[in-house]
């Protein structure tokens, strides 16, 4: 994985096309959320389960885009700095500043663990 291989991720996520971002993914990903009862958020593993996350998101906030991309590649690892907004299905909007930290193998992303700004 590289820089273009991230913008490319995120624009997946901004045309909501959940078969281009799963293109991006292992088939045992793991994804885990910035919120949660668990120290790591909620936690999806495998290739199906997280498709269904993904679409869930959409379901929540139908709008959502993330804004403000910046990515950072080195071998296996990566980061990516971002914005989320959108708004909820009862009318509240988002806007957060979040970061994923992605784990790479075989060029597919194995992890994606997503960090965000805890506002009140």
């Amino acid at each position: 994985m590289n820089i273009v291989d991230l913008v490319e991720y995120f624009a997946a996520w901004n045309d909501h096309d959940v078969e281009r971002i799963m293109s991006f993914m292992s088939e045992d990903c793991i994804f885990e959320t910035g919120g949660g009862s668990e120290r790591f958020g909620t936690r999806y593993q495998g290739n199906n389960i997280v498709r269904e996350r993904i679409v869930e998101v959409w379901t929540e906030i139908p709008d959502v885009k993330f804004t403000n991309i910046k990515h950072m590649v080195q071998g296996d690892r990566g980061c990516s700095e971002w914005t989320l907004t959108g708004i909820r299905n009862n009318g509240a909007e988002v806007e957060v500043d979040g970061c994923d930290v992605f784990t790479f193998s075989d060029g597919k992303i194995t992890s994606k663990r997503s960090y965000v700004k805890n506002r009140s």
